[in-house]
């Protein structure tokens, strides 16, 4: 399969700039795979497409203030960090601009943290070990700033804008953003419709986001990302499977989470795992029944995933009628579910 041939034509002006006041007055776009149908409704109203025989697992990842502004202490060039995840002591981050720094080169971004250069990988990564006396968490929620993808040029108001409401453990340098649309109201009805919800936590870094460079898909590398599933839910989902259960994932991280962890065990495990899972069209699902998400970048590993999911010229056709119904489109744009 070829990487154009999930491309599309998005207008400028559907690309979401900033989250609604009210996050569930989100657009709903249902997809039945049964009957091949679309349906436009609210986010608001989405316990009413859901069955009661069902479990709803989400990611609660919280996202790090994590890219941060600096300069190189040999020549005060400036030059803005992104961290992407801890490894044996040290840090893989993105330097902009990499072709200025080496090892062993020292970058200052406050008088209580600095980094040294440790080694340089390819695609602008490198390993620095951070210098710090206060918890570099706290740092950073004081010098940090939201991770914000390229094509949002609004800045955001308030950071949580950029957490579910149920984020709850840090890690990700990008949010789990089919979980925007959720509020504790919405979430109310789903459990007055005795709709178990699991939380799993997986880490987003550049395996969710990074652009696929290659004509064929199948020579696209993913990049790991960490992930944990408590014992208790380990145990609620494989009673789920057993007793056939509809599980609905929250996300293309909770898919990839969900599915890799079962095609290593054919079950769900507990415990700390890493994935590199790449979804795409001939996948075969083994969890997960139905799918919130929201609408992906054009020729992006999550557009791959969904269009595996159900079907790449359905899921065309679909976004081609959120066009042209003028959805928001992206992080902060509106919701699909598929059924």
């Amino acid at each position: 399969m070829k990487t154009i041939d999930f491309d599309y034509k998005l207008p400028n002006n559907s690309i979401a700039q900033s989250p609604l006041d009210n996050r569930s007055n989100s657009r709903l776009m249902v997809l039945d795979r049964n009957n091949k149908s679309i349906k436009d409704d609210y986010f608001y109203n989405l316990v009413d497409y859901l069955d009661e025989n069902s479990v709803i697992v989400r990611n609660n990842t919280r996202v790090t203030p994590a890219r941060i502004y600096g300069y190189k202490k040999d020549t005060n060039g400036k030059c803005e960090v992104l961290i992407l995840n801890e490894e044996n002591d040290l840090h893989k981050v993105l330097i902009k601009p990499a072709r200025r720094f080496k090892s062993k080169d020292t970058i200052c971004f406050s008088d209580e943290l600095e980094a040294m250069v440790v080694k340089k990988e390819e695609e602008g990564i490198f390993f620095v070990k951070f210098l710090h006396e206060k918890s570099l968490i706290n740092i950073l929620q004081d010098i940090g700033n939201m991770p914000l993808p390229p094509y949002i040029h609004e800045k955001l108001k308030n950071s949580n804008n950029y957490q579910t409401i149920y984020a709850k453990h840090e890690g990700s340098i990008a949010a789990p953003t089919a979980g925007f649309h959720f509020t504790n109201e919405v979430f109310e009805k789903i459990k007055e419709k005795n709709i178990e919800i699991l939380d799993i936590t997986l880490h987003v870094g550049m395996g969710t986001f990074k652009p696929i460079v290659v004509d064929e898909i199948t020579d696209h590398k993913m990049h790991q990302e960490n992930y944990f599933i408590d014992d208790i839910t380990a145990m609620k989902l494989n009673e789920a499977i057993k007793s056939s259960k509809t599980i609905i994932a929250v996300g293309t991280t909770t898919v990839r989470t969900l599915e890799d962890n079962y095609l290593k065990y054919n079950k769900i495990r507990a415990g700390k795992e890493s994935t590199s899972i790449f979804i795409y069209p001939s996948f075969k699902f083994n969890v997960v029944n139905q799918l919130i998400t929201n609408f992906h970048l054009p020729k992006s590993t999550l557009l791959m995933l969904v269009s595996a999911f159900y079907n790449k010229n359905e899921i065309l056709k679909a976004y081609d009628h959120a066009i042209n119904n003028e959805y928001r489109f992206f992080s902060f744009g509106d919701s699909m579910l598929i059924k």
